[in-house]
């Protein structure tokens, strides 16, 4: 496992970049564009101009209300970086070496208000990840030896049981253990509707008891819980540099490289500073450049938001160019867990006698068919008899006597060989055979329950045109049979661990790019081969470590509506490149051919950096409404 984990962390590693967030001083970015807002009209008006010819109040607007503009263009410069920060101040330069210090000041004042609404809509991304850790109370009621008392949530700790009442935040992941309610678990699941918590349900953190108390035993707590994994995953989309980001990266600075040339040769060929100016102003690309991580953040936000955490933009990329699912069955379609599904009794024989005598037999048995057998039984109020001997034989049955009868159960060829004559109308597989005084009374139908959301996420993903195959350890029969009922016509049966992993090799060879998906520690090798790895919130935790999306929960619809937003995500962006592409083009040829003057040229730099930020916020803002 330590080797899963290495090779994800390497993966990580190149595609996070810390991002250093500089604080900013709202009153002081107001006062600077109030600032040139006043010089732009002394300017217009020529209300004082001590020195004819130069304009003393434009230069020192300029030099101050710019002066955050200038020394990020600055730096830029140095890391060798086309900005926008770094063609804007090239433009005032050059207006004010012409003598436009209008042009210069309007300029900048659009620079500015951009940067504002800008930092305005990124930062409302930020407060609502951060407005997140106000839902968790700071003190919690925990019951000890000596009664009920308030205690700091710092100080909790797993097996703690903590009261919650009514209309109460729950601060800690764990299972009820005394108490009936609803709670609103929308925060974590995304789902509508409270759902109802009694004895031995689990709880998240986060999330909102409605109706009555619960006295919940803490499992997990602090960084532990599902809520703050979600606050983890949200954070780290803002440091993720997926590949398109650094595509949005190299485009922006190509842009730039293109409007300096576009305004050389228009110089030469015109000798028209302002044509040229034009043309250096309104070719940018802020929109790419800032749009595509915000786009990025509010993707993963909404996800996370509603049960499926991606651990980086690199897997929300590789999520929605992912044209094959590969699926687990146990635990990922089916429960995992089998039951007794059907009770066919043969002629003569009630439903009890089978269930009785195969409940004697399985009594002692520690198999898991013998499980569901004996739970049927309680749930029939059926107490088996018990048996005075019991002889397992493995991959065979059981051989008991009660009362001096004995009973045998098992397959078809277990019976046979103790002599008991089976109906050939009588099917094969994990159904369970059942005889009595050396008379057959019937089998049980046994089969791992299905998941009921299963059906539905496996046609939606068809319906969007993803190719799925089951890949499983089970039998044949039983894979076909779970294929069939969902609609599934690539089945790998039998296979082990590494035969799981080379299969999705298999895929990837022929060009496929693979997601999968599944719960168990035999999963965690195909996990991580997959271009993305996704564990069931009931996998293991080898299983979690090496996924690159968890979900929450065990609900495969949550997995759809995460490729779904991948995908939205992967077109905000692309639409954004295009609109950026189109608006430089034609820009660009207006002002070379003196169609824009550099304000008009200003105004469709900003207005189109801010429809490419609020396409982008789209995202965010469904995100925040979850």
């Amino acid at each position: 496992m330590e080797t899963i984990a290495a090779d994800r962390a390497d993966r990580e590693d190149h595609q996070t970049r810390p991002e250093e967030h500089e604080p900013h001083d709202e009153k002081l970015e107001l006062l600077r564009i109030g600032l040139v807002a006043v010089a732009v009209l002394a300017t217009w008006f020529q209300v004082w101009r001590p020195v004819p010819r130069f304009d003393l109040v434009a230069l020192f607007a300029t030099a101050v209300g710019g002066y955050p503009v200038f020394r990020e263009a600055l730096s830029n410069l140095f890391a060798r970086r086309m900005t926008m920060e770094l063609s804007m101040t090239i433009a005032v330069i050059a207006a004010l070496t012409i003598g436009e210090t209008f042009t210069a000041l309007v300029i900048l004042l659009f620079v500015l208000v951009a940067e504002v609404l800008e930092r305005m809509t990124v930062d409302r991304g930020r407060r609502a990840i951060k407005d997140l850790l106000d839902f968790l109370p700071r003190t919690v009621s925990v019951r000890r030896s000596a009664g009920t008392k308030e205690v700091d949530v710092n100080l909790i700790g797993p097996g703690d049981v903590v009261l919650v009442r009514p209309g109460g935040r729950i601060p800690v992941d764990g299972m009820v253990v005394a108490g009936d309610s609803f709670v609103d678990q929308s925060t974590i699941t995304g789902e509508s509707l409270p759902v109802e918590k009694i004895v031995g349900a689990s709880v998240f953190a986060g999330t909102v008891n409605q109706s009555g108390a619960l006295e919940i035993r803490t499992s997990r707590v602090g960084r532990d819980t599902a809520f703050a994994r979600i606050l983890v995953a949200v954070e780290q989309a803002e440091k993720s540099r997926a590949p398109i980001q650094r595509t949005a990266d190299r485009l922006a600075g190509y842009l730039v490289y293109f409007a300096i040339g576009a305004a050389a040769l228009t110089f030469f060929i015109t000798h028209n500073p302002r044509s040229t100016i034009s043309v250096i102003i309104v070719a940018g690309a802020c929109g790419i450049a800032a749009g595509t991580p915000l786009a990025i953040l509010g993707a993963i936000g909404r996800a996370a938001r509603h049960g499926a955490i991606i651990r980086g933009g690199l897997y929300l990329e590789a999520l929605a160019r992912v044209d094959t699912v590969v699926l687990d069955k146990t635990g990922t379609l089916t429960f995992g867990a089998p039951e007794v599904v059907g009770i066919h009794p043969a002629d003569g024989v009630t439903d009890v006698e089978i269930v009785a005598a195969a409940a004697t037999a399985e009594a002692p048995s520690e198999h898991p068919l013998g499980k569901a057998v004996l739970n049927k039984a309680r749930a029939m109020s059926i107490a088996p008899c018990r048996a005075k001997s019991f002889n397992y034989t493995p991959g065979r049955g059981i051989v008991c006597f009660c009362e001096d009868v004995a009973i045998i159960v098992g397959s078809r060829a277990h019976l046979q060989e103790q002599g008991i004559a089976v109906p050939h109308s009588v099917p094969t597989g994990s159904n369970i055979l059942v005889a009595k005084s050396g008379r057959f009374l019937g089998w049980l139908e046994v089969a791992d329950v299905m998941r009921p959301e299963a059906s539905l996420a496996v046609d939606r993903l068809q319906a969007m045109g993803l190719r799925l195959v089951l890949l499983t350890g089970d039998t044949r029969s039983i894979a076909m049979s779970v294929a069939s009922r969902l609609g599934i016509s690539e089945v790998q049966a039998d296979l082990l661990p590494d035969q799981k992993l080379a299969y999705v090799k298999l895929l990837q060879s022929s060009g496929k790019k693979v997601a999968m998906i599944g719960d168990g520690i035999n999963d965690a090798p195909a996990l991580a081969q997959a271009e993305v790895g996704v564990a069931m919130g009931s996998g293991t935790d080898a299983t979690r470590e090496c996924a690159d999306v968890v979900l929450l929960g065990n609900d495969l619809v949550k997995f759809v509506e995460t490729v779904d937003v991948a995908r939205w995500c992967r077109s905000v962006i692309y639409q954004n490149f295009i609109g950026t592409l189109a608006v430089d083009g034609v820009g660009v040829l207006l002002a070379a051919f003196g169609l824009l003057n550099p304000l008009l040229a200003t105004f469709i730099h900003v207005s189109s950096e801010l429809v490419f930020l609020l396409n982008s916020s789209r995202l965010l803002s469904r995100a925040q409404r979850g």
